[in-house]
């Protein structure tokens, strides 16, 4: 993994495990559940796995702190207004990429997922920006905690699909993905997990439209 969240490699690749005993906060050394939440720390530019009380001091996203609580919002953007030449401007040789603004860079950054993990990819900002001027639904991201994840089908017939997720959960995605990777494009089995985690991020997003 490149770019300004490598660290954040360190995310379990399947957080519906159980915790091993002994597994705790990374703040406060409390013991936590399988299902647990994360901040990210700004600074050290890395996920953290915390308790539910530590989580709730970071989730002031206005003050000027040093942690920021993941939240746990998923939102469907229909309609989003990126099509397959605004995609190829982008140059992301895969057909699947996540978006998040950094604030440390003070930019967006983009990642796309692979054999070895997320491999950031040189954004054109004025591309970008252009999207974002046409779609207001991308200023909905909170900064550094959450993403924009776009999937543009091989097939011109199946419609791009755009969500907002907690950055964890991209994480947790890519993660995976490079565990079942096998082979040139990944095989059957990454096909078949691609397919069942955004029919699970569509189930449980609320629709927003533009």
């Amino acid at each position: 993994m490149t770019g300004a969240y490598d660290v954040l490699a360190r995310i379990r690749s399947n957080r519906a495990e159980p915790v091993p005993a002994g597994e705790r906060c990374e703040m406060c050394s409390e013991q936590i559940a399988g299902e647990h939440q994360h901040v990210v720390d700004i600074e050290g530019r890395q996920l953290m796995c915390v308790c539910r009380g530590c989580y709730l001091l970071f989730t002031d996203t206005s003050a000027a702190l040093r942690y920021r609580a993941v939240p746990d919002r998923y939102l469907a953007f229909p309609d989003f207004a990126l099509g397959r030449r605004e995609w190829e401007l982008l140059q992301i040789p895969v057909g699947l990429a996540f978006f998040f603004d950094n604030s440390a860079l003070q930019r967006t950054v983009a990642f796309y997922p692979g054999p070895a993990g997320a491999t950031e990819s040189e954004l054109d900002l004025t591309i970008w920006d252009q999207i974002r001027t046409a779609d207001p639904r991308v200023d909905l991201l909170a900064e550094d905690t959450e993403a924009l994840i776009l999937r543009v089908p091989d097939e011109s017939v199946m419609p791009l699909e755009s969500y907002l997720v907690p950055i964890d959960a991209c994480y947790e995605f890519v993660g995976r993905l490079r565990m079942l990777w096998h082979g040139f494009d990944g095989g059957q089995q990454v096909r078949r997990f691609v397919d069942e985690f955004f029919a699970h991020v569509a189930a449980r997003s609320k629709v927003v439209l533009r």
